[in-house]
Formats: C-alpha cells, structure tokens, sequence
C-alpha cells in the first residue's frame, strides 16, 4: 500500500515531463554583436549578449570582455577575468595588460605608456622582467644605424633603403610617400587618385589611389620596384585600362612609365610586355587584334573521341593581390571567375569543349561586400602542356566598358579593338571615398566574363585560334547593402566561320527558287487551262503568288531541315572537330528562314482548304423506274399518269458516305503527336539538341545541361516527325489499306453498288468522275436480289463497273469543253437558288423549290446524257495522261471540241479531300510544331496545339465542306449525320 501511494505521483511527474518534452519548442531569440550595449558582449556560444563583470568593458570585436582604462588583467580562468585599478605611484597598464607601470612621459586612451615619435617604448629586460619604469629609447636615424621605428613601435629596424643613406629623415625637397623617401623631380606629386564609373557618369576621388598612386607610380618609375609596378598596373586596371587626356591618372601613369622603359629588353620577347612592369596592353596598331585572334593558331588539337580524345581545357592563372603581391598561380575553375554558386561538376563542364556554358545568378551586394574586401587579379593563360617544357599561351582579354579619348573602343568593330591582358571579378575597395574602412560609395563587379573559342576554318584536326575572354564590368551605386542585388554571368562559347555555310544555304535558295518560279508559272499556266480563260488579270498574278507561296515554302522547309539535320550529324558524330554550332545570334537568320516556310505554308494550306470547300459536287443517279403507277397528277385540268420516283436513299447514303471521308488522312494525328513526344521525352532524343558534343540520350541530375541549339531542335524535332509520318503513310499504303480498310476505294465501291456516279468540279473546266453506274442495272432492290448481283459479280458472270466496255477503271480526271461547262452553268443556276425569308414563303417559294427539283432532274439526265454519249457537240474521249503529266500532275491538251477523259488508277479526286493533300498537311503540322516548340522551348506545349490546331481546322473542313454538299447537291442537311 505504501508503495502504491508514492508510485502514483512519481508516474504522473514522470508523464508531465514526458509531455513537456514532446511539446518542447526549440526557438531562440535573434541576437548579433549590434544589439549587444557597451556593457556587454557578444557570446559566440549562446548566441547572446552576456553582461561583462565588474570593472570591464566591450572589446573592439564586442566578442569579450575587457578591463576599462587603468585597470589590469589579475586573473583569468579561461571563460572569465578578473579587473584590479592600478595604484596611484604605477597608473599605466602594460602592453599586455596584465602589469601596472610607470611612464616616463604621457598616458594614451588606453591608459599605456606613449613615446614620441622616433622612440620605442621599453618594458621589461632582456629576460623578460617587468622594469618599474617604462623607458623611452630613442633609433638612430644616422649612420651607422639607419633605423626607425617598426609598426608596434616596440623595437629598431632598418630604414628604407631609398632614405638618403648618412639619414633616415626624408628631408626636403625630398617626397616622402607611402614609407619611401623620392628624390626631388621624379615624378610630379600632381596625380589624379579619381576612379571613373562611366556607367553611373560619376567619378570617385577614391581612398585607396589617394593613398598608393603616387607611390607606387614613382617606386616604380624611380626605385623599379616590382611590386610597385604591379600595384600601379592594378589601379589601372581597376580603372578599366581606360586612356584619357589626363596623364596624371593611373593608367595615364603607367603609361608614360611604359614609354620611359622603350629603351630596356622586353619581357619574354613580347613587345608590349615591358621589364619590371605588368603586362597590360597588347598594343595600339590598327588591326592588331585581327592578327592576334585570327593569325596563328593554338599548337594543340580537340578530339571528341577516339584514342586522341582531348576534351579538356587547362587554364590556368597568375594571382596579384592590390598590393602588387604575387600570390600563386592558380587552375581556373572552382569559383575564382565563376561568381555564382555551383557545384564543382557543373563548374568543371565549363572547361570541356564543345560544351557550351553558361550560368547566370544574382548575388547579394552584402555578400560581395563580405567576400572580396579587396579584389584579386588575374592573369590567365592557357595551359599548352609539354611535361618539363611546359607552355603557356596568354589569353588575350576584351574589356568591353574600356574606353579611349572617351570612346567605348571594344564595343566597335574588331580592327578598333584595344586587347589588354588583367581582369579582376570584384572590386569593393576603389569606391571607398573617405577612408579604406568605410562603406563604398560604389562597387564594380565582373557581370559577364565570356570566353570565345574560334575554330580555324577547313580545319581537321580540331585547331582553335588563341580564345578571347571578353569582360563586362557593372557600376553599382550603394544604396542598401541588404537588399542590392547584381547579376553576373559566365559563359564559354565556341565559334566556326559561318560565311560558307551561309552561302551554301543562300545558293541552294536562289536555285531551288528559281526552280519554284519556274513551277509556279506552270502551274498558273495549267490552272488558267483548267477554267478555260485566255486572260492575264489581276486574278493570275493572284493565282500565281498562291503557288509560288507552296512552292517556296517546300524550298524554305527543305532547305532548313537539310541544314538542321546536317549539323545534328557532323557536330554530334565528328571524331576530330571540324564543325562547330552557329552561335545563338548566328542562328537568327535560320529562324528567319524557318517562319518564312511556315507563314508561305499557312498561305498554301489555307488556299487549298478553301478550294476544297468550294468544290462543285453533282450525284449523277443511273436508278430509272422498273414499272408504273396510276398516279394522277394535276395539270391543266387533265389528269396524268407518271412513273413512280426513284428513292432518294441511295444519294443520301452515297452523300454521307462523302462528307464522312473529306477529313480522313494518311496517318493518326493522335498517334503521329503521341509517338513524337514518345521519342523526345521519353527516350531522350532531345538531349542529341543540347549544345554539347555527346550524342547520350540520358543525362545525369548532377551534370551540367546546357542550353539546347535552336537549329538542332528544329532539325531534330522535324525530321523526327517526318521520319514518323513517313513510316505512317507506309504503313497505311502497304498494310492498312491492302488488309484492313481503304475507304477512298470503298467509296467508288459504294458508288457502283448504290448506281450513283459523283461528278467533282475542282476548277471551271477541270474535275474527277467516279464512275458508279451499276452493270446491274438497278440498286433499289430487295435484299435477295442484290446478293444475287453481287455473287453474279463475284463469279464473272456480267459486264464490267469500268466506263468503257471490259475494263475496270472507274474514276477520271475530266478536263470539260467551255460548250459543256457553259450548259452545265446554266442548269446550275436554276438549283443554286434559295429561298427567301421564312415569312416570305408562300406559294411562289413552294413552286421555286419545285423549279429547284426539276433543275436537279435535268442536271442529273444533261450529265447522264454527257456519259452516254448522247450530245455528239458535247462528247468526249477516254485516254491516258501522259507519262510526264502525270508526273507534273498537269495537262498539255486543251479540249476544244470534246471533252478529255484521262484514265486515272490513282483515285486522283482524293486530291479535294485532306487524303489527297497529305504532303501539305504534313508539313504544315511539322512547321507549326517546331515553330511553337522554337517559341517556347517546350515540346510537350507544342504538341498540345499542334493537336488542337489540328481539330479546329478538321472541325472548319467538316463544317464548311458539309454546307458546300447541302448547297451545292439539294441534299438536306438533316440527313448528313
């Protein structure tokens, strides 16, 4: 029982702090060594504001605590001291705090012992015993001593060696600056420390050139001091290696520095590379950058593949600190000119060529401000290997916002450029205007660094002219550091000579358009035969642009696919690199080329839908009646017996049988988009379009992808769909229409079986008969009756369907007599027709339908007759189209007198239905694919309207070709389901 009573508490106690455990949050409050009052100080470990102890105040980092002025250090046991005031007769605290001792002259801030200038202050022994005194003991500026004292003031040193050498006092009208004493006239103390921001039209009179310019220019100029060169060839850079007509600033400086040396060796036998100083400039001659960049080329060749695989780029860099310091040399790549955050993969596929590069970031003001104090400077060079003969090949470096007499030289044409050599990425340090500590007034930071590569033309060993990198720097103003973002961006890009290429492609458009004239013309010639007119009118320069539009569109799409096709298999196959991709700005005019085969095909494809709908259509029915039947007919007051109607049916199916097949095609739309997005999606294919070497369809997360080539994509994304269209056509040619369904061939069946012939009028004088007129006779009949016609039919044991006597050919290619066209015209308009309003119908109306009903008879018995020979003015002949005819698909004949029948095997009246026209509308689906893809770099997108385009225009051709039939064949739209 007792147990039980004290085990009851225990367990709840141990359940709440389970409780309060589980329901714990882990939030602490924000707190930086700003917030922290002078009392306190900034716990690197809490990451709080610890109050110091007694007698202590904030160290300068606000990280510690210290002891206040005249207090010493007694005792520390590592997280904390203790502070003691020190007595009257020893004020002053030693340098290390933790002794009291007596000055022998004045007390600074901090409560120590402080010397005149030219004296150390003396502590302790030589061993290290603390004096009750401090001393003061002055250096011996004369001979034989030479000495100052050092930075801490602690001890004796040498005085420069440029002090006169019985004295290290620079006396007048000796120049002392930056710790070196110059002799008089050496170099005018006049110099402009001012930093021009031309982007801003501000100019900076910076801390940093007040202080070292005249220095390092007159060390460099007088004492030939290395790192003062270097220095002053820094601040010139950092001012954009910019001329001027000022001589007094730091690249003015360095130039006449440059000059004076004209007289002493060269440096590595370059000219422009002058003893003891940094080397620059290449030089000012005119057209010096052409022979530079485009003369000789790099002694190594680049393989894709193969045993002399050589892929990778070896940069490498000589690193200066401001200061003028050499501090190593240094491999290009993992971050040094690479400003954004990537990771070191991604970095290194920047130095792989043939992999075109690019990667673009914001960074924060902040951030750079924290990061690069003081800029770095880069020489590059480029590794040509050799083992222990090792050679370097110098980068040249295009400053793109250097400027000349006020001039923005580089951004002019290539014999004007100005090529230099030193780059930096960062440069926090000139903008600062009052002093090196405080906050710039402007910052200057590298926001593109691009390095071009230019292949040597006709070249098969993969040479390369010397790569340029091209620098673009940006001035940013400080305003607030927080919230200040810019933009940088590094690139490497290849390039080839594009001018043969171009003119390749020029050629083949001239000659291949000339070709198109040439067929248009025939064309218009062939269509002006076609509607029987004589006349050259506005309507035939109309006609001929239509065709020249289709043909010339053909030239266009065939040209660029060629192209794009071409370069996706030299670039992606080559073993040793002989081509390399036009560059995205080189890629412009192919664009160009590829909407203009877009916008002509649009034109050709919207003529021939609009053809197709306006299609003259004429049902001719062979049905005549097998018997009569008294049926009276009121006429003139006298009965009359007339012969029963023969059904409508037949025409209404044949009818529907037509307007169900004007859309069919060739292919599947849904699968032809499916199957491509299959393979560009799915399998990867559209990996071959990046711009990069490797022919890999599946790529690594964690590699670097670079962008994709629009003339690759193009090239890629068309012939893919070709390529699938193509095997669909075959498909259905070989397989689908020999063994499962051919619906144009059962459409002419249908035709024979129903006793229904179809007259297609394309132009005036120029259409297709379908042949449909049964051998047996008649096609209303019961369902015995017409098993019994067909097994006759099926045995051979009645005539022939074909119009002539024992032959099978039932459709032709009619080309019509004016006489004919004319009689038929007039017919037509008795049935083209319509009625008025519906408030208007009255019995008038009803008659008009009657008077529309009778033209269709008579048309119907006029194009009988015609097919039967009946009209010896109006007749016509049967023959075969010539070989080339056909094959140019146009007629040399022009009926005069009769009519011409041309035997047609090829069902050519697919030619008014989408069927006939799967060339165009193939094309046309493969323009407006790859012209939405190369709009929104997304196949998935282009696919999707590639297939709502494709509906709507299917739902145009239903609509306006069903409102053609009604109107131009009386059948009723109610019965066109």
């Amino acid at each position: 029982m007792y147990l039980n009573r004290h085990k009851a508490p225990l367990t709840l106690f141990l359940l709440l702090y389970i409780d309060l455990l589980n329901g714990q949050q882990y939030v602490i409050p924000f707190k930086s060594p700003s917030d922290c009052s002078a009392e306190e100080s900034f716990d690197i470990s809490s990451l709080s504001c610890v109050r110091c102890g007694s007698n202590q105040r904030r160290s300068k980092t606000g990280l510690s605590c210290i002891c206040k002025t005249g207090y010493q250090t007694l005792t520390t046991d590592k997280a904390s001291i203790t502070c003691q005031q020190c007595p009257t007769d020893r004020p002053a605290v030693s340098k290390d705090g933790f002794e009291c001792i007596r000055c022998p002259g004045s007390v600074n801030d901090e409560g120590k012992c402080q010397c005149l200038p030219g004296s150390v202050l003396v502590e302790r022994d030589v061993n290290g015993n603390l004096l009750d005194e401090a001393s003061c003991e002055m250096c011996n500026g004369n001979s034989p001593g030479l000495s100052v004292p050092n930075n801490s003031g602690d001890r004796c040193e040498r005085c420069q060696a440029s002090f006169i050498n019985s004295s290290c006092v620079c006396d007048p009208p000796n120049v002392l600056a930056g710790g070196i004493c110059f002799p008089p006239g050496s170099l005018s103390t006049n110099v402009n420390p001012s930093v021009n921001y031309a982007q801003l039209k501000l100019s900076v009179q910076s801390a940093w050139f007040f202080k070292n310019l005249y220095s390092s220019s007159a060390a460099c100029l007088v004492f030939f001091n290395l790192t003062a060169c270097q220095a002053l060839g820094n601040m010139c850079v950092m001012n954009m290696h910019s001329f001027s007509g000022v001589s007094t600033d730091a690249c003015g400086l360095f130039n006449t520095i440059f000059r004076a040396r004209a007289s002493f060796s060269s440096t590595q036998d370059i000219s422009s590379w002058r003893v003891n100083l940094p080397w620059l400039y290449y030089g000012d001659e005119p057209g010096l950058a052409t022979r530079v960049l485009q003369t000789d080329p790099v002694p190594i060749g680049f393989s894709f593949r193969g045993r002399n695989k050589n892929t990778d780029i070896n940069l490498v860099a000589a690193v200066y600190n401001v200061r003028g310091e050499f501090l190593r040399w240094e491999q290009v790549g993992g971050g040094n000119l690479q400003l954004c955050p990537q990771p070191t993969t991604k970095q290194a596929a920047a130095f792989s060529f043939g992999t075109a590069y690019q990667e673009s970031c914001d960074l924060s003001v902040a951030e750079l401000l924290g990061t690069h104090p003081e800029p770095l400077f880069y020489d590059v060079f480029m590794d040509l290997g050799g083992g222990e003969n090792r050679k370097l090949l110098p980068l040249p470096t295009l400053v793109y916002n250097q400027q000349y007499n006020g001039r923005f030289i580089n951004q002019e044409k290539m014999k004007n450029w100005y090529l230099s050599r030193r780059m930096f990425v960062v440069d926090t340090l000139s903008g600062r205007e009052k002093s090196m500590s405080s906050l710039p007034k402007v910052i200057r930071v590298a926001s593109s660094v691009k390095i071009r590569f230019q292949l040597v033309p006709r070249t098969q060993e993969g040479q390369v002219f010397p790569p340029l990198m091209t620098v673009t720097y940006r001035d940013v103003a400080i305003t607030d550091i927080n919230t200040q973002t810019v933009t940088t961006t590094f690139a490497v890009e290849y390039e080839m000579d594009q001018n043969e290429a171009r003119i390749k492609t020029d050629t083949a458009l001239g000659v291949m358009g000339g070709v198109a004239v040439i067929y248009s013309l025939l064309k218009t010639v062939n269509w002006k035969r076609r509607i029987a007119s004589p006349l050259v009118n506005v309507e035939t320069m109309g006609k001929f642009l239509l065709f020249y539009a289709g043909d010339l569109a053909n030239v266009f799409f065939t040209v660029t696919v060629g192209s794009g096709l071409y370069w996706l298999i030299f670039y992606k196959a080559q073993q040793f690199v002989s081509v390399l991709l036009p560059l995205p700005a080189q890629e412009e005019r192919f664009v160009t080329y590829i909407g203009c085969a877009f916008a002509l095909k649009a034109v050709q494809f919207l003529h021939k839908l609009i053809l197709q709908v306006s299609t003259d259509v004429f049902f001719i029915d062979w049905e005549r009646p097998r018997s009569k039947t008294s049926r009276t007919v009121q006429a003139a007051g006298e009965p009359k017996r007339d012969p029963s109607p023969v059904s409508i049916w037949r025409t209404y199916f044949v009818a529907n049988e037509w307007n169900e097949i004007q859309t069919i095609r060739k292919i599947s739309p849904t699968f032809q988009i499916i199957a491509v997005l299959f393979f560009l999606e799915v399998l990867g294919f559209s990996n071959l379009a990046l711009r990069d070497p490797w022919p890999t369809l599946q790529r690594s997360s964690q590699a670097y992808t670079p962008s994709y080539s629009l003339m690759l994509r193009y090239g890629l994304a068309a012939t893919l769909w070709l390529c699938i269209g193509l095997l669909q056509v075959i498909f259905f040619t070989v397989f689908h229409e020999h063994f499962v369904e051919d619906k144009i061939r059962q459409f002419v069946d249908l035709c024979s079986i129903s006793n229904i012939s179809v007259l297609l009028l394309s132009h005036r004088c120029f259409g297709y008969y379908i042949h449909g007129r049964s051998v047996h006779g008649h096609a209303d009949t019961n369902i015995e009756e017409m098993n019994n016609n067909l097994n006759r039919e099926s045995e051979s044991l009645c005539g022939q369907r074909g119009l002539l006597p024992n032959t099978e050919i039932q459709t032709f290619q009619v080309s019509l007599t004016n006489r004919l066209r004319s009689h038929y015209d007039r017919i037509r308009e008795q049935i083209g027709r319509r009625n008025g309003p519906s408030r208007l119908i009255d019995a008038s109306s009803a008659n008009q339908f009657e008077q529309r009903a009778r033209g269709y008879q008579t048309m119907n018995h006029f194009l009988g007759s015609i097919i039967d020979h009946a009209h010896p003015d109006m007749d016509y002949i049967v023959k075969d189209k010539l070989m080339f005819e056909r094959v140019i698909g146009m007629e040399f004949l022009e009926p005069s007198e009769k009519s011409l029948f041309y035997n047609d095997e090829a069902h050519s009246f697919s030619d008014v239905l989408f069927y006939g026209n799967e060339a165009t509308l193939l094309i046309f689906d493969t323009l407006f694919f790859c012209v939405v893809d190369l709009g929104s770099q997304s196949f998935v997108l282009a696919a999707v309207l590639t297939c709502v385009q494709q509906m709507i225009f299917r739902l145009i051709r239903n609509t306006l070709g069903r409102k053609n039939l009604v109107n131009k064949t009386l059948v009723d739209e109610r019965f066109l389901i």
